[in-house]
């Protein structure tokens, strides 16, 4: 039992609140394969959809619905995956998790229609919003707070594997085998996630039982579902089309009634004081700007490798491969969280999107005929997210209660989500309206940077100013 300064106490089994648990690192080792396996189903599907075409007669929108099953679902339950996971408890979530993404797996490898295609990645989505929010609660519980920092670091290294290793997985075994062993490869890994879990990872919950906030759960997962609906069918349908406005106003509706609610009820499942605390509210404006710069950027990225420089799909996947090995190699040595333990999280956050707005601005301005200004801006942009993106999720997880880690979790995924989901609509609706308006693919895509790089810089003096306040109020 821990006690915290919100006068509550939550319950960690096995460990030493101030050292941590003592299978510390091997769990996080488990936790993380299972957060990799959850990110590579962000986008390996993407390099699959030829062959679905060709050999599951899939239409456009069935493709759409393909990809996007598996996001709207995941990015709908992620709240409500949290607060489950604080009331019945981490571990429980966490192995039905893995049971629910791999049983997914399996129906979406044996597919033999686009329905059953479709209707298994919702399945797969159902478990990753368990998985996503888990991984950092469990991470958040095991750790003392000295080492969760650097914990967190390593999290966020893992997140870069998944965006980087998603096209090339996905590139290699379409090489090898037929498009169904792509969700198969998830089964050896989602077993072995099981035994470890079952065997390692401590359970963690709430002991004070709070009583589920079902209309909350509801309430939340229609709204943001409807929202990132409405994010991503914007470009193809149109901004002011009556599906994405309709769908729009319904998220609008539906999120202003669950804020209502959250406020009224005795046992919100998302306390709307959190939003009070400087801190809270200082990484939670940060991260939206910050992915929604980072989110699009990068988006338009492999676009610049494919249609500027020339490189074929498997090509423009390996040179992105120095973002996520920079993330990589300074999480998992702790260089970046020894930084930001001497720089302190304002300065962190405000020096790494420096060097993510300066590495989005070198693809975008340098050597637009060759791969050295590309490579200097995934370098700095892999520095800038390796110090940047540790820091400001532990600054919205600290802001929140620790019995309280599952919602935080979910919060932090939330961001994510919507972030994303609005800087590749943005961005690329920049792009779009630079070509349409003359200019050529080359400086389209590099005026969609340059918004990314003013987002991103935008995001992080806002975050870092909120958060130095914050701490001028604390001390």
């Amino acid at each position: 039992m821990r006690c915290t300064p919100y006068s509550s106490c939550y319950t960690v089994y096995g460990m030493s609140p101030s050292q941590g648990h003592p299978r510390r690192w091997l769990i996080l080792g488990v936790i993380c394969l299972a957060q990799l396996t959850v990110l590579l189903d962000n986008t390996v599907l993407n390099v699959a959809i030829p062959s679905l075409t060709r050999e599951l007669h899939a239409k456009t929108s069935d493709i759409q619905w393909m990809i996007n099953a598996y996001s709207l679902v995941q990015s709908g339950l992620l709240l409500t995956a949290g607060s489950a996971a604080d009331r019945y408890g981490r571990k429980k979530m966490l192995v039905t998790g893995l049971a629910l993404f791999g049983v997914g797996s399996l129906v979406a490898g044996l597919a033999g229609s686009t329905s059953q295609l479709i209707a298994a990645r919702a399945g797969m989505g159902i478990g990753g919003a368990l998985l996503m929010t888990t991984t950092l609660a469990v991470a958040m519980q095991i750790f003392s707070s000295e080492e969760q920092p650097k914990a967190i670091g390593i999290w966020s290294a893992v997140n870069a594997l998944g965006f980087a290793g998603g096209p090339l997985i996905g590139g290699f075994v379409l090489d090898h085998f037929w498009w169904g062993a792509i969700f198969l490869i998830n089964l050896p890994v989602a077993a072995l996630g099981l035994v470890a879990v079952v065997a390692l990872v401590p359970e963690s919950k709430n002991p004070r039982g709070d009583r589920p906030d079902l209309l909350g759960a509801l309430l939340s997962t229609i709204g943001m579902a409807a929202l990132v609906y409405a994010i991503i069918s914007g470009p193809g349908h149109g901004w002011t089309s009556a599906r994405v406005l309709a769908t729009a106003a319904v998220a609008v509706l539906v999120l202003g009634a669950f804020a209502w609610w959250e406020s009224r009820v005795e046992e919100p499942m998302l306390d709307i004081h959190f939003f009070r605390d400087r801190r809270f509210t200082g990484a939670v404006a940060g991260a939206v700007l910050i992915v929604f710069g980072m989110g699009g950027a990068l988006f338009l990225l492999t676009q610049h490798l494919q249609f500027v420089l020339g490189y074929e799909p498997l090509e423009a996947g390996l040179r992105t491969a120095p973002l996520a090995l920079t993330v990589v190699v300074l999480n998992f040595s702790g260089l970046s969280a020894k930084w930001s333990a001497r720089l302190g999280t304002p300065v962190s956050i405000a020096l790494g999107m420096i060097c993510m707005a300066g590495g989005l601005v070198s693809i975008a301005e340098v050597d637009h005929g060759g791969y050295a200004g590309t490579l200097l801006g995934l370098l700095l942009i892999g520095a800038g997210c390796a110090v940047a993106n540790p820091a400001m999720a532990h600054a919205i997880m600290s802001a929140i209660p620790p019995e309280k880690a599952g919602v935080g979790a979910g919060i932090n995924g939330t961001l994510a989500e919507f972030g994303n989901g609005l800087g590749v609509a943005v961005l690329g609706a920049v792009l779009s309206s630079s070509v349409a308006s003359g200019e050529s693919l080359a400086d389209g895509l590099g005026a969609g940077q340059l918004v990314g790089a003013v987002a991103v810089l935008v995001g992080g003096f806002l975050a870092a100013g909120l958060l130095r306040r914050a701490e001028r109020v604390s001390a």
